[in-house]
């Protein structure tokens, strides 16, 4: 007999809370090759890409965006670099990492990276450049002024002080494919898997949430980082994959929120 366990499956993705960030960083350092640091005495993650020109920084300072990842310039290309809050799904952001990390396809067309909010039903925006969610609560601008333009993602339920849920920032010069990566996993229906029993969606935006119980085989969840780290793997050019952990039970689900 399978032994199965409970899931909440959070619609839409962009309320579902912040989740594991395991989802990123262990994959690019093991899949991908990104080489860290460690310091015990402080409660951040920095990973550095294998030619030393990204660097991800994952610091939990209620001050700021918790995630960082900034890229040096190469030839043509500026330097450019994007952050995400504690409540950005990671499964959104990995979209973005994910693209970042994948083969280069070789001299292709820049992509639309609103084409897949596009598809996925969202609107254009009367007061600004941009798209607005179906349900009006998820939003991308794109803002100039002079010298400066960025892109924002915004997730908000009302303008007042304790609407914002998250915000994500892309600078100027940040890859269009990379930012394509974030608007398919941002556009993308599917619900996301969190814990039950730490299910953290914030209290303004319940209401427009659908939380689905379901039980899955526990050993889906137990291996679905360790399929995700072989997957990515499997694609980098002369890097083997890692052979998967096998305990002799499966472990209990990573820390979902």
């Amino acid at each position: 007999m399978h032994h199965t366990i409970d899931v909440a499956l959070v619609a839409p993705r962009y309320l579902a809370g912040g989740g594991d960030p395991a989802w990123i960083t262990v994959p690019l350092h093991r899949a991908c090759g990104w080489s860290h640091g460690h310091d015990p005495l402080m409660p951040r993650v920095i990973l550095s890409s294998p030619d030393q020109r990204t660097v991800l920084r994952l610091d939990p300072n209620p001050s700021w965006s918790w995630w960082k990842l900034r890229h040096a310039p190469v030839g043509e290309q500026r330097a450019w670099s994007v952050s995400f809050d504690a409540r950005t799904p990671v499964e959104i952001i990995a979209g973005l990492t994910d693209a970042l990390t994948a083969p280069e396809p070789g001299p292709v067309s820049a992509p639309d990276p609103y084409e897949p909010l596009r598809q996925a039903g969202w609107r254009d925006a009367h007061d600004h450049d941009g798209l607005i969610s179906p349900d009006g609560i998820a939003r991308v601008e794109h803002v100039t002024d002079g010298a400066f333009s960025a892109s924002f993602v915004k997730t908000m339920v009302s303008e007042d002080p304790d609407g914002p849920i998250w915000q994500a920032y892309f600078s100027r010069d940040t890859p269009a494919h990379l930012i394509a990566g974030f608007t398919r996993a941002l556009a993308d229906p599917s619900p996301l898997p969190r814990d039950p029993n730490r299910l953290r969606i914030p209290t303004n935006s319940r209401r427009h949430t659908r939380v689905t119980q379901a039980r899955v085989p526990a050993i889906d969840v137990a291996f679905a980082l360790e399929n995700r780290v072989r997957t990515l793997a499997d694609r980098q050019p002369h890097h083997p994959a890692p052979a998967p952990r096998t305990p002799n039970a499966p472990p209990p689900p990573r820390r979902i929120h």
